[in-house]
């Protein structure tokens, strides 16, 4: 796939994330939110509590789910502790951190929770 062919696809496939989530009756706050460590593709909040969504786009939800890296996983840790500082309950606040795999047919699959943060126990 070419840069632009799979940029347009990414953005594709975010948007079939974001009404995924509208859906269950989450808003959308930030969309590819970057802060010095990297980026979140999307950010959305129901009530007091926030999702911090790594979207991941391929043929199969198993590819796409392959394609988070522990060293990706963490700068997204790292990026959603810059975000929450930001927020009104800061490190305190209450997230969870979930990877959509969206697969070839533009059906989503949300593994709520998929990477772990421990300081929303503080």
């Amino acid at each position: 796939m070419s840069g632009l062919v799979s940029y347009l696809a990414g953005l594709a496939g975010e948007d079939s994330v974001i009404r995924h989530y509208r859906r269950d009756g989450w808003l959308p706050v930030a969309q590819r939110w970057r802060g010095e460590a990297g980026e979140i593709d999307l950010i959305f909040q129901r009530q007091e509590r926030f999702a911090i969504v790594e979207v991941k786009k391929s043929r199969s939800f198993a590819a796409a789910m392959a394609r988070v890296s522990p060293a990706q996983a963490r700068r997204i840790e790292a990026t959603m502790l810059e975000f929450l500082v930001s927020t009104p309950k800061g490190l305190n606040t209450d997230v969870t951190c979930d990877v959509a795999a969206v697969d070839a047919h533009g059906q989503v699959l949300v593994l709520f929770g998929a990477l772990s943060y421990e300081s929303t126990q503080l």
